[in-house]
């Protein structure tokens, strides 16, 4: 199982779970960054650098899920979720979170690049709502490590159970209270098709130039890679 930690992994097996022989990589991108312009104020760009650093924490980042700043824009960070339990397991989930200029005044938004079956995701556009947890926006109180936590939460069962119509971006998916067989088919299917090639790896036609990219490993190349994976956990105790 893949414990919490602040920076993405440097490989990630899909195949180990389910006895398959597919292994997938997990690469931070090199491009080039995008000029981010005057406009971040310094009171931002301070708040920004302090909570990606204090996910360093113990607990702050939750367990399964990597995140960094883009190589666009330090008001972007790109973030994957791996799910391990309940309806949604085994899926493997792109986000990103988009602050703004003057944040923390303002909350950050939160986007899927991965379609996914979920009450608080827009089917359409991938957004997802923070209402639930977030309204209103508290930002003497409010930090990132909350907003991460309580997105992992909405994939268990407790947080799907206490959700309200009003803050729902996908009517349908909110319905699985009327039928939950119908909505565990579904949120199968959506995690299945989550670690499907045209899913998971980046193409020449992605919508965005995630920062956390995937790429096939070869059976061969496994072992050599949790070779070094050990290592990297001895040296960081």
């Amino acid at each position: 199982m893949l414990n919490a930690t602040l920076f993405p992994s440097t490989t990630i097996d899909l195949g180990l779970a389910k006895g398959r022989s597919v292994s997938t990589k997990i690469t931070q991108a090199t491009d080039s960054a995008y000029p981010e312009g005057s406009i971040i104020s310094p009171v931002t760009r301070a708040t920004l650098n302090f909570q990606y650093a204090s996910l360093r924490n113990i607990n702050h980042c939750p367990a399964g899920m990597y995140i960094t700043p883009s190589v666009e824009s330090i008001l972007v960070w790109d973030a994957v979720l791996f799910v391990h339990k309940g309806y949604y397991q085994d899926s493997v989930l792109k986000f990103t979170v988009t602050f703004p200029n003057d944040y923390p005044e303002r909350p950050p938004t939160v986007r899927f690049l991965t379609d996914i079956f979920h009450p608080l995701v827009d089917p359409r556009t991938g957004a997802y709502s923070l209402a639930p947890r977030f309204r209103p926006w508290r930002p003497k109180e409010h930090q990132i490590h909350h907003i991460l936590h309580f997105i992992k939460s909405t994939f268990k069962e407790p947080t799907l159970d206490k959700l309200h119509e009003e803050d729902i971006l996908n009517k349908e998916a909110f319905n699985y209270r009327d039928n939950r067989a119908s909505f565990a088919t579904l949120a199968k299917q959506s995690a299945e098709l989550s670690q499907s090639p045209s899913a998971l790896y980046d193409t020449s036609g992605s919508k965005k130039n995630h920062s956390l990219r995937f790429t096939p490993l070869k059976p061969n190349e496994v072992d050599e890679v949790f070779r070094a994976l050990f290592i990297h956990t001895e040296y960081s105790k």
